[in-house]
């Protein structure tokens, strides 16, 4: 483990003082009630008016910590918090160190680097200041279902040790009417902790995993709460050093499988359990999919390999 439980902190290898991390639960003001959302964000901008909305007003708070965008994604944050009104559940923080990709350049770089995924986790979370958080990505857009799901579970888990499993299905987009969504996959990861010395990143053998006392309860939430935007005309994989890899490694299962879907429909294929989707005129694909098509599919939805904690466990053991 990273952390030993009752430390004030951590200082980082390249002496970048202003960026030591100073644990929360060790603050002389200590943990208000509450969850906190954070967003690591770089150059999420198209993402961001679909993301923040849903999020802000499920989530007593949203802190989004860029690294470094070049699409004015902050701005976009500023002003898609104002639209909604919800400006005052919203911080932003800037950490300005390139950070190291999954797999082969992650694991070359020292855990207490600036430059660690770890490090640089570990940082993000430690500027929450709610009993408990949930790690969120750039990209995720809650569905009218799971707004009101982590809205009604945000108030109970404050003082409650467990963590909070929270499936999510790959969006792929193809305009702005058009996409293909794949329930082929479900990918129900750990995404919501305790803020405490108990629950810490670490780093494992291609990425960051938060660390977790043995035993502790795991609720997972249904299938159909969130989505994951991934834009058939982008770069899925930039934060990966080697997305071939995905092909051989047993840790990659969720990768593999995006790997697999986003270079089929490039090539005009639509993998078994993947939907494709039109949007009614004058409505985008995400609030369609999001708002009206998901939560008025038949339940249960169809799912087919599920990527749990287990699978996050084993690649903590094998690394």
């Amino acid at each position: 483990m990273m952390a030993l439980p009752g430390a004030a902190g951590l200082t980082n290898l390249e002496g970048h003082a202003d960026f030591d991390i100073t644990w929360p639960w060790a603050r002389a003001e200590g943990l208000r009630s509450g969850s906190t959302a954070v967003l690591r964000i770089k150059d999420e901008a198209p993402s961001l008016p679909f993301v923040l909305p849903p999020l802000l007003r499920a989530m007593d708070h949203v802190l989004v910590v860029d690294n470094g965008s070049t699409d004015g994604s902050p701005d976009v944050v500023a002003e898609t918090a104002a639209r909604a009104g919800l400006a005052h559940r919203l911080t932003q923080a800037s950490y300005p160190f390139a950070v190291a990709r999954a797999g082969a350049e992650h694991r070359a770089v020292p855990e207490r680097s600036v430059h660690s995924l770890a490090y640089f986790y570990n940082w993000c979370f430690a500027q929450v200041g709610t009993r408990y958080s949930f790690k969120w990505d750039g990209d995720m857009v809650l569905t009218a279902e799971g707004e009101a799901s982590l809205a009604d579970l945000a108030w109970q888990v404050g003082d409650v040790q467990s963590i909070i499993r929270v499936p999510r299905h790959g969006l792929y987009l193809d305009g702005p009417s058009h996409a293909y969504l794949d329930l082929g996959l479900r990918n129900a990861e750990e995404w919501g902790f305790p803020v405490g010395p108990d629950f810490v990143f670490a780093k494992a053998f291609e990425w960051e995993v938060r660390t977790t006392p043995k035993p502790v309860r795991s609720i997972g939430l249904p299938h159909g709460l969130c989505v994951e935007l991934k834009y058939l005309d982008g770069d899925e994989f930039a934060h990966w050093t080697d997305p071939a890899s995905f092909a051989t490694s047993h840790r990659n299962k969720r990768k593999r499988r995006e790997w697999a879907v986003f270079n089929a429909l490039n090539a005009g294929e639509v993998p078994e359990g993947v939907h494709e989707i039109h949007a009614p005129d004058g409505v985008h694909v995400v609030d369609h999919v999001t708002r009206t098509w998901l939560p008025h599919a038949p339940r249960p939805l169809e799912v087919g390999t599920v990527v749990t904690s287990d699978d996050a466990e084993r690649a903590r053991r094998s690394g």
